[in-house]
């Protein structure tokens, strides 16, 4: 590893054992830069020093009408707010910085300034409460919490030596988007607007991103400056193809690093601007492509669904392409989003492990059923349980390297995920023979029904395809016989009636759809799925959803699958 400029060295001495870390692919000539670099500065300060300050970075909805910043006004924010972290915090480079707010300027700004400042970013999402935030804080012994005020009570509450939620080591909440003149925003306003930015090593980390595992035990992924820019000179370049002129907006959270990359360093890093929007309904995120003229979109297929049916309400003249991630893209949302708008959907595959997309196809390589083929500078493989890959046509667990890679912070689990140098996100795969890979299942979302492998997926699939089923989750369900059966949780659109006979309807349905013996045999209507708050199925929670009505387990007559 390079010389580091972390004072604080935390980060370094609880990166896995090197015996445990993937196999990064480094020869890449797409992710070539050098061995000193700071990401932040990267994606900001080099367009101002190119003489493009004054292209607009950020865009956002405000009370009097769209609002804008230009690069060189964000970088001098940022330069601001870098110097109220060193000189007024006294924080050094090397120690954890928590931010915590929706998708607005300042939370851009001040990921982009504790970056610049050699801080490591330990974003989170926004309806986290002090419960799960004190397990985030205490693992990466967090020193301070960067907070939109709006969000404080939470924060508060681990700072407070008498809250049962208290973390020790965290010396200091600043609030942002405040008026008190101990905000950051007040700190921030007498400071230089100049800074120079912290000389850091290429394998510096600059984000600890938490993911939850099935535990509930959050597990924190450490990303190197040299990661962010991979992530955004892969994808981006080879699939997205984005231009200066572009205007991106979207949903996730930058927290997320699905909306971190898309929502931020993707636009920042092609010269172009983001609309950044707290909180979205499908007819708000259209509101926003119309008003602000957006060209690409960033979101999870809930949405797509939802936005299909309303796009002829708004003008969409603007939007050249849309990228769905997050969870499972059926075949039915996204042809219903391609007869709606034109657009064939940029689907994608990614984690937060490898912090980005790994697995997409240009809008004119896609083939239908697919995912897409392997990112130029990744390679993937589908393999068995010894590892040894498996015939074209066989599904198999998918094993990915690249240039990034699974590096989780102080976490047993990471010789879980990393094995003989590839990294396993966990997915059941098929590979055909041109390289293009279809998802079948999480690992873990597996039904195994009188022996038969079941995706469940597959079977939401079938069962969206029916004109009364407005959303679906399907899991596997204890069963004496089958050891498990086909369990769907169904939202029904309106005018259709929660009885057996509609769900008699949907499983004869599935039945004719995909193969017989995948049908659900037992189906529960509910008024909502559980999600996260990125719009991804929750599967794991749907047993807590109180049902208007349960259909009786169908009988199959012994343990063969019908």
């Amino acid at each position: 590893m390079e010389p580091s400029a972390h004072v604080d060295t935390f980060c370094r001495d609880h990166l896995p054992a090197p015996e445990d870390w993937p196999a990064l692919l480094t020869e890449c000539p797409d992710t070539q830069c050098g061995s000193r670099l700071n990401c932040a500065s990267a994606l900001l300060d080099d367009w101002v020093a190119r003489g493009q300050g004054e292209r607009i970075a950020l865009r956002w909805r405000g009370e009097d009408g769209p609002m804008r910043m230009s690069y060189a006004e964000l970088a001098a924010l940022t330069n601001r707010i870098a110097h109220v972290l060193l000189d007024d915090m006294g924080l050094v480079p090397g120690n954890r910085v928590l931010l915590r707010g929706p998708n607005n300027p300042m939370m851009a700004a001040v990921w982009l300034a504790a970056v610049k400042a050699g801080l490591v970013t330990v974003p989170t999402m926004p309806l986290l409460r002090a419960k799960e935030l004190k397990q985030i804080v205490d693992k990466a012994q967090v020193r301070a919490a960067l907070c939109d005020a709006r969000l404080a009570e939470d924060m508060h509450a681990c700072a407070d030596p008498d809250s049962a939620y208290h973390c020790p080591g965290l010396a200091q909440v600043v609030l942002f988007n405040s008026a008190q003149p101990d905000s950051l925003d007040g700190l921030a306003k007498g400071k230089p607007s100049t800074f120079t930015a912290c000389d850091t090593a290429v394998d510096d980390v600059c984000l600890i991103a938490f993911t939850s595992g099935t535990t509930g035990q959050p597990k924190g992924c450490m990303h190197f400056h040299r990661d962010v820019l991979a992530m955004c000179d892969l994808f981006p370049r080879h699939v997205l193809k984005p231009s200066a002129a572009d205007i991106f907006c979207g949903t996730p959270p930058l927290a997320f690093t699905f909306g971190l990359g898309g929502l931020l360093c993707f636009p920042l890093r092609a010269g172009a601007s983001v609309v950044l929007s707290e909180r979205l309904t499908p007819e708000g995120l259209l509101a926003e492509i119309q008003d602000f003229g957006a060209s690409i979109v960033f979101t999870a297929p809930t949405f797509y669904r939802q936005m299909a049916a309303l796009v002829g309400n708004y003008e969409l003249g603007s939007l050249r392409k849309t990228v769905s991630a997050g969870e499972a893209l059926p075949d039915t949302t996204r042809q219903l989003w391609k007869a709606a708008t034109g657009i064939e959907m940029i689907d994608g595959i990614g984690g937060t492990e490898m912090i980005h997309i790994f697995i997409s196809s240009p809008p004119e390589q896609v083939r239908p059923g697919t995912i897409g083929q392997v990112v130029p500078g990744y390679v993937a493989q589908v393999v068995d349980a010894d590892m040894q890959p498996v015939p074209d046509g066989t599904p198999g667990r998918l094993a990915i390297k690249g240039p990034t890679g699974c590096r989780y912070l102080a976490d047993e689990r990471q010789r879980r995920f990393v094995v003989q140098g590839w990294n396993l996100p966990g997915d059941t795969f098929v590979r055909d023979a041109d390289g293009y890979f279809r998802y079948v299942a999480r690992n873990d979302d597996m039904i195994v029904s009188a022996g038969y492998n079941i995706g469940a997926p597959e079977v939401e699939e079938a069962l969206m395809q029916h004109p009364a089923v407005a959303e679906c989750g399907v899991t596997g369900a204890p069963d004496p016989a089958r050891g498990q059966i086909v369990q769907a949780y169904v939202v029904l659109k309106p005018g259709h009636v929660p009885n057996e006979e509609t769900a008699s309807r949907l499983q004869d349905f599935v039945k004719q759809t995909i193969a017989p013996y995948k049908y659900p045999r037992r189906i529960l209507f509910v008024p909502a799925l559980t999600r996260t708050e990125t719009g991804k199925l929750q599967r794991q929670a749907l047993g807590s959803l109180a049902p208007c009505l349960v259909s009786p387990a169908a009988d199959g007559g012994g343990t063969a699958p019908r």
